[in-house]
């Protein structure tokens, strides 16, 4: 009578299991908006990521947290794995059940490809092609001009490795993984849940010359918030002769290297593009296609000339806003959606797709909600950080920079000025505003476990020759 009450209850665990929905969680790397064709900022063309857009939910002020070292990809990654937000996601990450495992236990497999750059070991029932941080082989301070473009670091040169390491290109290793899961997965009755992240569009910037091609030099826009240098940016913690993202781009910045560096980005993007259409292609051919949700975000943005930036350490949109779309089973299509969220709400919503009760320690929230109508507002104050050099406030159309160790804070109306150029932290018209943002920001800060004195910050300490050396040892994995 037992063993038959087992096989009973067995048999009722995979009915349920069955019914639950797939989910395609689809992960970039440093991919800012600009290089999403759809939004029209750029001459970027991403065909299978605005197809994904239009069948769903997009949300337009998708933002990341930021990031308590130089390596902004793994406290991302990290929040996005625990549920933490950033100041708490250091330690939760080693401590709570990840996302995998949550699924997991609600009779998923799992599986996981690509780049994972969260401490220990990935947590999923299949795991393939692991990657670290970022493939070797950048080209560092380049170019310096014309002839050093013509005869220097070429992103179609093999021989250089980084992601052409293997022999093939390592967006396309990502999606020929994704690939044969979905082959495997078709037969299969449990539902799947995919973890699909890609190394690119971070540097080393490479990809097959035809994609290259497709961006002439002279076709490429140097933004308008083009810099030579950013004014505060060793104060601010990215400084251009130490950092290593800043290093890639020679200072001061040239409005030519600008352009060869925002050609080699869309190419890259673009050819990432086409490597996540073969795997929606495998997924309709699969037949899955349409009890699957499929979640397409990155960790975080880049700046790549904006400001007089190259990486992504900074508390600009270019940096801290992502695409994050959405499509599945009752999401109408072609929603654009204005409300802020955090790009780590992806988990959450996964979570109540899935019909999982949200566990405590899962600070972030579900986004469905949101897409249903059934509220306005995920959250009223979006809260930014970068180590202790920067913090950030954005609330409605404004948005609030300080600089604690430079003594500095920068005003945006974000509606009115997208690029975030024209600073209004010096016009007494805005003072007010003012005030009320760093109100707003000294309560958000208690929540959010924050104890920067941001008008009294301790001075930025002194590191020694060898701990400099591990840091940099550190920063070249990322």
């Amino acid at each position: 009578m037992k063993s038959l009450l087992l096989s009973f209850l067995s048999s009722i665990m995979v009915i349920s299991a069955a019914e639950k929905p797939n989910i395609l969680f689809v992960f970039a790397d440093d991919m800012s908006l600009d290089t999403i064709g759809a939004y029209g900022r750029y001459n970027c063309k991403t065909p299978n990521l605005d197809k994904l857009m239009q069948s769903g939910a997009s949300f337009t002020r998708s933002y990341n947290m930021g990031a308590w070292g130089g390596a902004v990809c793994t406290a991302s990654r990290s929040m996005l794995n625990s549920g933490a937000f950033v100041n708490r996601a250091q330690k939760s990450i080693k401590q709570v059940p990840h996302w995998s495992e949550l699924m997991k236990d609600a009779g998923y497999t799992t599986y996981m490809t690509g780049k994972w750059h969260v401490p220990g070991n990935p947590r999923f029932d299949v795991v393939k092609d692991v990657r670290g941080g970022m493939p070797k082989g950048s080209g560092y301070n380049r170019p310096k001009d014309m002839d050093d473009y013509e005869n220097g670091w070429k992103p179609w040169d093999k021989s250089q490795g980084g992601f052409w390491q293997g022999g093939v290109h390592w967006s396309e290793v990502v999606a020929n993984n994704g690939i044969e899961f979905i082959e495997q997965a078709k037969n299969d009755e449990k539902p799947f849940f995919m973890y699909i992240a890609f190394n690119a569009t971070h540097d080393p910037r490479q990809s097959p010359k035809e994609y290259i091609d497709m961006y002439p030099l002279d076709s490429i826009e140097v933004p308008k918030s083009f810099m030579v240098n950013y004014p505060y940016d060793k104060q601010i913690g990215c400084n251009p002769t130490g950092l290593r993202d800043e290093r890639l781009m020679p200072s001061p910045r040239t409005e030519f290297a600008v352009k060869v560096h925002r050609q080699e980005y869309f190419a890259i993007a673009s050819h990432m593009d086409a490597q996540i259409g073969r795997i929606f292609e495998a997924l309709e051919k699969s037949g899955k296609a349409d009890n699957t949700y499929i979640i397409f975000t990155a960790d975080h943005g880049l700046s790549v000339g904006h400001h007089g930036l190259v990486g992504k350490q900074s508390m600009y949109d270019h940096s801290m806003r992502v695409p994050f779309f959405i499509s599945g089973p009752g999401i109408e299509p072609k929603q654009n959606l204005p409300m802020p969220i955090y790009l780590q709400d992806a988990m959450a919503t996964t979570l109540e797709l899935a019909d999982i009760e949200k566990p405590a320690h899962v600070e972030f929230k579900s986004v469905m909600p949101l897409i249903k109508g059934e509220k306005k507002v995920q959250y009223d104050l979006i809260y930014g950080k970068y180590m202790d050099f920067q913090r950030m406030v954005q609330k409605g159309d404004y948005k609030l920079i300080m600089y604690p160790q430079a003594k500095v804070v920068r005003l945006f109306n974000t509606a009115k000025d997208g690029l975030e150029i024209n600073d209004l932290a010096g016009n007494p018209e805005y003072a007010a505003k003012l005030a009320e943002l760093k109100a707003d920001f000294l309560e958000l800060q208690k929540s959010m476990g924050d104890g920067l004195d941001v008008d009294n910050p301790a001075p930025a300490r002194r590191t020694s020759n060898r701990k400099k050396r591990a840091q940099k040892s550190t920063a070249e994995k990322h």
